[in-house]
């Protein structure tokens, strides 16, 4: 879809792209800087407030969080001055930023890139956006695996309605993996507007970085043999995340010199302490607790298998990177990147989610078959060859087309 310019062609100005974001994700700063760098379009970064940056105790690790990477080089952004008297990412009206306004207004931008909508920021920039004719991207990783059994009916419908309104906002959706274009399609949005771009890290950095890995260095760190098997359990220690089921399947699949290395924090750790005891497994249990981003490439090259029995994740970038580090995954069936990345028996295994006895037969299957590791865990590196930073660009060089085009077409009604 990208639009090459040919020979004689007068070349056309490149798309200024404003994305407004409530803060600073370790995620997406290596991507915005492969945005910068791309001839294609310029990008400008609108932080509604600077929480990632700074240090900070994060809510869901439960510890003091400063992540060791660099989150604000390589692309140009800006700090929009949050004027609300509670300030805070996690309520809607924690973000008030009314220098947006006058940003978008003056700005000059072909295209506005809305982070989430779930912070009265967000519809800030969208009015605004609405208010000089800028064509508006939504961005999302919302996918049909939330259990809605909780929910009436009725809510189940209002918020379908709600969310299908919300995107008729914009000129373009994009999705973050295949499982979230066909939610899109559930709520009636015409296929036409929907551009898959792909939930990405840096692909480059998680390759480099594991290639220099000691790996026997790292597990005699963890006081574990180079000859176990190691399962890993690398997220926050909160109930949706499942660290519970990961360590009841551990016990249950009782494999002979197996161990269970938890990479994270948070508000079970005691209990999963405890319950390590009562299950007589204590001395083959690693709780690391936060480990830093400069870190988790030697986590995931010492494990044999990364573990993520999430009861919900929108995706988890947790198996991007352990798949690039050559590290086979084993995700339940309500994990987003289960849909693009997990390929059954090749790149890893999807067991139901919740179902402890279907994990531990995952285990009992895995680690007592070395050469299916070994197998998975190069076809799990060989499918991140295109699943990248790259193609995520080149998503919004398609979607800035796309709504230059709707642009137009507005313009001539």
């Amino acid at each position: 879809m990208s639009h090459t310019p040919v020979q004689g062609e007068a070349a056309r100005p490149v798309p200024r792209l404003l994305i407004v974001t409530s803060h600073v994700v370790q995620y997406s700063s290596p991507i915005f800087q492969k945005l910068a760098q791309d001839p294609r379009l310029e990008i400008l970064v609108a932080y509604c407030s600077m929480q990632g940056a700074e240090s900070g105790v994060d809510p869901g690790f439960g510890v003091e969080v400063t992540w060791d990477q660099p989150q604000l080089d390589g692309y140009p952004w800006v700090r929009v001055p949050n004027r609300s008297p509670r300030p805070g990412v996690g309520r809607f009206f924690g973000l008030l930023n009314p220098g947006l306004w006058k940003l978008v207004r003056k700005g000059k931008f072909d295209a506005i890139l809305v982070s989430g909508y779930f912070y009265a920021s967000a519809w800030l920039a969208i009015l605004a956006a609405k208010r000089y004719g800028v064509p508006i991207l939504f961005t999302t990783d919302g996918h049909n695996l939330r259990t809605w059994a909780t929910q009436s009916r009725w809510k189940q419908r209002f918020k379908k309605f709600l969310v299908r309104r919300i995107y008729a906002l914009g000129a373009v959706v994009l999705a973050g993996s295949s499982g979230t274009v066909e939610y899109l399609k559930s709520l009636g949005l015409r296929k036409e507007r929907i551009i898959l771009v792909r939930n990405v890290v840096d692909n480059a950095w998680w390759t480099r970085r594991a290639v220099e890995v000691d790996r026997d260095a790292v597990r005699a760190s963890w006081q574990i043999s180079a000859s176990a098997t190691v399962m890993l359990f690398c997220a926050k220690l909160q109930p949706w995340k499942g660290p519970e089921d990961a360590l009841e399947a551990f016990a249950r699949a009782n494999v002979q010199n197996s161990y269970l290395v938890f990479a994270g924090d948070g508000p079970l750790r005691t209990s999963i302490e405890q319950r390590a005891c009562e299950l007589g497994v204590s001395e083959r249990v690693r709780i690391l607790g936060f480990v830093n981003q400069s870190q988790l490439p030697s986590v995931y090259c010492a494990a044999d298998l990364l573990v993520l029995p999430s009861l919900y994740e929108p995706f988890g970038f947790v198996v991007n990177e352990a798949m690039l580090c050559g590290c086979p995954v084993a995700v339940s069936d309500r994990v987003g990147a289960k849909y693009d990345l997990v390929r059954q028996g090749e790149t890893g295994c999807i067991f139901p989610a919740g179902d402890v006895d279907a994990l531990a037969a995952v285990l009992r299957d895995v680690f007592s078959n070395p050469e299916k590791r070994i197998r998975m865990g190069a076809a799990a590196r060989k499918r991140m060859e295109t699943w990248s930073p790259r193609e995520y660009v080149d998503g919004i060089v398609d979607a800035l087309e796309l709504a230059a085009r709707s642009r137009q077409r507005q313009g001539k009604n």
